[in-house]
């Protein structure tokens, strides 16, 4: 005889329900993100134009990566977009996000401080095609920002800002800040507001500056939140294309390549679609190593990954 209850057999056959709605979800997956990777991965292994039939060589083009200095250049460039996607906006936006919250709203009241971080949030909202033609216009040579300059008596440090190659790279990093650092914001208010006010006036009382408040409460309360930023902002940095290619397309010189957009310069320009795949590939591994290792730091972070 079975000694399960019929609660528990009730329970399980619920649990087996509940699955039935996982299905969908990962058919979808498997259609959309698996697939086509495997797909990424198998064409990579050959040499193909995009019409005909991929003929098959090897690890040819991965070896051509690792001689390929443009890549390892636009590798390089990643590495300053996780800076200005990454870095500068969860550092700027946790700043930011403690100034609103407790200084901004109890002063000026909640109404100001909500319009305020509506207007840090609202380039995520904006079409990156508008913000990339909005931005060149601000930063071409006769744009608004060099027509600021001259007409303050600043006209020596008129530029030609995404057109040099010494600081194209430079002005790219600055709009990704500007597109990144409302979502920071925003995510990091959200977590200001679980956390209790008994602390913060009890450090009030105590007599500790609102750094030093700032430093050890706030900081620490928000762990889980800096870590869901930089795990977010950290992928969208290595996968960054839209800012690049609507900017600078690359350019001046491979001054502000990726390797989204070089991989999409061999797709759709030489026609070098295995070699585009195995930029793919590299670039895919990269972000999910950089994805576990953020998760098992916010793991040893928890309770739940002692």
């Amino acid at each position: 005889m079975s000694s399960t209850s019929p609660a528990a057999k009730d329970r399980n056959a619920g649990e087996g329900g509940y699955a039935l709605f996982l299905v969908p979800g990962l058919i979808g997956f498997a259609l959309v993100v698996l697939l086509p990777f495997l797909m990424n991965v198998g064409i990579s292994f050959t040499r193909w134009k995009g019409i005909g039939f991929p003929t098959f060589i090897g690890i040819e083009n991965y070896a051509r990566l690792l001689r390929d200095g443009t890549f390892w250049a636009a590798f390089q460039h990643s590495i300053a977009a996780v800076i200005a996607m990454a870095v500068i906006p969860t550092a700027l936006g946790l700043l930011l996000a403690a100034v609103l919250y407790d200084y901004v709203a109890p002063r000026f009241g909640g109404k100001i401080s909500s319009w305020l971080r509506a207007g840090f949030y609202l380039p995520q909202i904006l079409p990156i095609a508008v913000a990339g033609v909005l931005w060149g216009w601000i930063l071409s040579p006769i744009g608004v920002l060099n027509e600021v300059f001259k007409a303050v008596g600043l006209g020596a440090f008129a530029h030609n800002w995404l057109g040099d190659p010494s600081t194209a790279l430079l002005s790219v990093m600055a709009v990704m800040v500007w597109l990144q650092v409302g979502y920071a914001l925003v995510v990091f208010m959200s977590g200001l507001a679980r956390v209790d006010p008994s602390l913060y006036e009890a450090a009030e009382l105590d007599g500790a500056p609102w750094l030093a408040r700032f430093w050890h409460i706030t900081i620490p309360m928000l762990k889980p939140e800096i870590f869901v930023v930089g795990l977010t902002t950290t992928i969208a940095a290595l996968k960054v294309f839209a800012p690049v290619y609507v900017l600078t397309s690359g350019g001046p010189d491979n001054a502000t390549n990726v390797p989204s957009y070089f991989a999409y310069y061999h797709f759709f320009t030489t026609n070098r679609v295995g070699y585009g795949s195995a930029i793919s590939t590299v670039q895919m591994l990269i972000t999910l190593v950089l994805g576990f290792i953020f998760l098992r730091v916010q793991a040893r972070h928890t309770d739940g990954g002692r």
